[in-house]
């Protein structure tokens, strides 16, 4: 059955984007950007988002649109006959399934706080006892598994609407006022006095600052941080790839994209690295403990602090959600794909699944704290599985299916259906660094996130 196509450009591009736009995002973008030294961290990020963030994004959509199909069954549709480049699409099944089982219980912390906020928790209190307030949420079970519980259920509730009355009018409705209020909040930002100190922090390079935290450290980085904030490597770009038509060239619409998600992500920082020197606090703080510990303290400081708190948090629920909701639809074509599920079928299964998937991270900081692997909790397994694992190794695996002619879907394919339609077309001379280069510099990416992980080597 062929899939239902976007309804427009604009859906696509802010749809996609939204996949991309996530908490790796408004959260971590900005916590990097603390910690290894500001604006040189920022233009080092940059460039390898050109370098190899760009390219591995327009493989992924043209895998899609040219099978039509989702990760699941997509390499094994344009695979040369006798090669097992199909096996990758159960790994990538797997890794959509483990994203959101940690994934959802972060987004329902953003509900949790939104209510506290919307509901004036935090007017009058003591800056002191505010960062409690996230342990006591962690700490309870019952807490815990329903706003993961609720997020579970708005997922698949609005996938359930169909792809267009649904995932796409849903979307790009969230990523509209995203923006909105995302721009709001920056502009406001801004003028907060000593809030000039935060500004030159974030857009005057001190490449000293580089060198006393470590050239090294900086560009890992930068390098992993312009990695992930794509969403690429599991797929969950091809699947909005195989639901665009022929007349747009993917290249243009990947730059399109990853310039939409870096704008978000700037756009956070602006927020969090002024705010944080207004009021004294570190920018740099990781963790949970920057979005739900030290941002709360600014806020209650701030005059109107009550409303900036509530929109924040509002603008990280769209921000979740946006990434859920696409995340959920590649879920539910797997479904559809490999079992002939009707929409509403898999919706159903994979909800049920996904709670009960779901529930050990929900209960790793309470009732499940006690297991730990390698000094790792339940969710740090999770989110070490994916993010340095099916991540970079998925998109080292759509790299050579990219680009080897003779045992993959090959370049001349790839260039064809990437430069189809109107728009910027993807350079043909990249092919030599497409080939040899990128995949070195994917698997060093991934040999050093596991070897620092566990401590082999120190950057």
């Amino acid at each position: 059955m062929e899939k239902e196509k976007f309804g427009s450009r604009l859906g696509f591009i802010l749809i996609s984007a939204g996949c991309a736009i996530g908490l790796g995002n408004v959260w971590k973008f900005p916590i990097m950007v603390g910690q290894y030294g500001g604006a040189a961290f920022i233009l080092i990020y940059l460039l390898f988002l050109l370098i190899f963030g760009l390219p591995i994004m327009t493989m992924e959509f043209s895998v899609g649109r040219a099978s039509g199909l989702s990760v699941a069954k997509s390499f094994q549709k344009l695979e040369p006959k006798g090669t097992k480049w199909n096996k990758f699409g159960w790994v990538a099944v797997v890794g959509n399934y483990l994203l959101m089982m940690f994934y959802t219980l972060v987004a329902g912390w953003m509900f949790v706080y939104f209510f506290k906020y919307i509901t004036g928790a935090f007017e009058g209190m003591d800056n002191s006892v505010i960062p409690d307030a996230f342990g006591q949420m962690t700490a309870d079970p019952l807490v815990s598994v329903l706003c993961m519980v609720l997020v579970v259920l708005l997922g698949f509730g609005i996938c359930a609407l169909g792809f267009k009355k649904g995932v796409e009018r849903v979307n790009k409705v969230m990523m509209l006022a995203l923006l909105v209020i995302i721009i709001a909040l920056a502009v406001y930002v801004a003028t907060l006095p000593g809030a000039d100190q935060g500004l030159a922090y974030y857009f005057v390079p001190d490449f000293q600052k580089m060198v006393d935290i470590g050239i090294g450290k900086v560009v890992f980085g930068a390098m992993s941080q312009a990695f992930f904030t794509l969403s690429i490597g599991m797929g969950s770009m091809a699947i909005f790839g195989s639901h665009i038509g022929k007349d747009r060239s993917l290249f243009g619409e990947s730059i399109c994209i990853a310039g939409l998600d870096t704008f978000v992500a700037i756009m956070a920082g602006l927020i969090v690295i002024p705010a944080c020197f207004a009021f004294g606090t570190d920018p740099g703080g990781g963790g949970p403990g920057l979005l739900f510990q030290t941002l709360p303290q600014v806020f209650n400081s701030m005059p109107a602090g009550n409303i900036i708190g509530t929109l924040f948090f509002v603008f990280m629920i769209f921000a979740a959600m946006s990434t859920v909701v696409a995340v959920f639809e590649n879920i539910i074509s797997f479904g559809e794909e490999l079992f002939g599920w009707s929409r509403r079928k898999s919706c159903l299964i994979n909800l049920v699944a996904l709670i009960i998937l779901s529930l050990p991270c929900a209960l790793g900081s309470n009732l499940l704290s006690s297991i730990n692997i390698a000094g790792m909790d339940i969710m740090s397994i999770e989110d070490f599985l994916v993010s340095s694992n099916i991540l970079p190794l998925g998109s080292l695996v759509y790299v050579l299916f990219c680009t080897s002619n003779k045992h993959g879907w090959g370049w001349d394919n790839f260039i064809t259906e990437a430069n189809a339609g109107n728009g910027l077309k993807f350079p043909k001379i990249f092919r030599g660094y497409c080939s040899y280069v990128l995949p070195i510099i994917l698997l060093a990416l991934w040999l050093l996130g596991i070897l620092t992980t566990f401590g082999v080597i120190t950057l």
